[in-house]
C-alpha cells in the first residue's frame, strides 16, 4: 500500500468530517441554518469531527486497502459518523440519512460483487440486515424506552455492511454496540453524569461496535 493513498485517506476523512459536521445541522429537520448556507455553521463547534474522518477513514483503507469494496467502507464511515452526530445533538435517526445510507450502501457492495465475483457475500449482507433489523425491532417491541425506531433501522444499515464480511461479524458488531453503550451508561452514573432512567442515544453506541468489529474482524490490507 503507498503511502500516498494513506495520505489521501487522511485528507479526504478530515473533508468528510467537515462536512458531516455541518451536515448535522440540517439533517433532523432539512433546513439550513437561517442566513448562512450549509458549510458556514458547525454542530460540534470542535475539529472533532475532522480528526474523527480522517482517523476513520484511514482506518478503513488500511483493513481494506485499494479494493472495489473499499466505497462502501468510505460510505459506511461518512454515513456512520453523520448519524453519531446527530443522534448526539437530538436525540433522532432520521430516515432522511438511514435511508439513503442503506441504499447507497447496497449499490456499492453489489457493484463490489460483480468485480469480485462475491455474491454470495452479496446475498449474506442482505439477510443479515433484514436479521439485524428483526433481532432490534423484538426488543424495541419488549423494552420501548431503552430503543427507538430509528435504532431498529440503523440496525439493518450495520447488518448490511457487517453481513458482508461474515455471520461471526455481525454478531461481534451488535454484541460491541451494546457493551459501548453499557459501559458508557455505567460510566456517566458513576461520574453522577445521568442516572439509572436517563435516556442516552444509542446510534453511537452501536455503530462504534460495528467499525471496531469490521476492522478487528479480519486482516489487514496493510500487513
Amino acid at each position: 500500500m503507498s503511502a500516498a493513498l494513506v495520505v489521501a485517506a487522511v485528507v479526504l476523512g478530515a473533508l468528510l468530517g467537515r462536512v458531516v459536521d455541518s451536515l448535522a445541522l440540517v439533517a433532523p429537520r432539512g433546513a439550513a441554518p437561517s442566513g448562512r448556507g450549509v458549510l458556514a455553521g458547525r454542530a460540534l463547534g470542535s475539529p472533532w469531527a475532522e480528526v474523527a474522518g480522517a482517523v476513520l477513514t484511514t482506518a478503513v483503507v488500511l483493513r481494506f486497502g485499494w479494493s472495489a469494496e473499499l466505497p462502501a467502507w468510505v460510505w459506511f464511515v461518512a454515513v456512520g459518523l453523520l448519524l453519531a452526530v446527530v443522534d448526539l445533538r437530538t436525540m433522532l435517526l432520521p430516515n432522511r440519512v438511514l435511508l439513503p445510507g442503506l441504499l447507497v450502501g447496497l449499490v456499492l457492495l453489489a457493484v463490489a460483487a460483480a468485480v469480485d465475483d462475491r455474491w454470495t457475500a452479496l446475498g449474506r449482507a442482505v439477510l443479515a440486515g433484514g436479521a439485524a433489523f428483526a433481532v432490534l425491532l423484538v426488543l424495541a417491541l419488549i423494552a420501548p424506552s431503552g430503543m427507538g425506531m430509528g435504532d431498529v433501522k440503523l440496525a439493518g444499515l450495520l447488518g448490511l455492511h457487517l453481513g458482508w464480511l461474515g455471520w461471526p461479524t455481525l454478531v461481534a458488531g451488535l454484541f460491541l454496540g451494546f457493551l459501548v453503550q453499557a459501559v458508557l451508561g455505567l460510566a456517566l452514573i458513576a461520574l453522577r453524569r445521568a442516572g439509572r432512567k436517563t435516556e442516552l442515544p444509542f446510534g453511537p453506541a452501536l455503530i462504534a461496535g460495528a467499525l471496531a468489529a469490521a476492522l478487528l474482524g479480519g486482516s489487514w490490507a496493510v500487513s
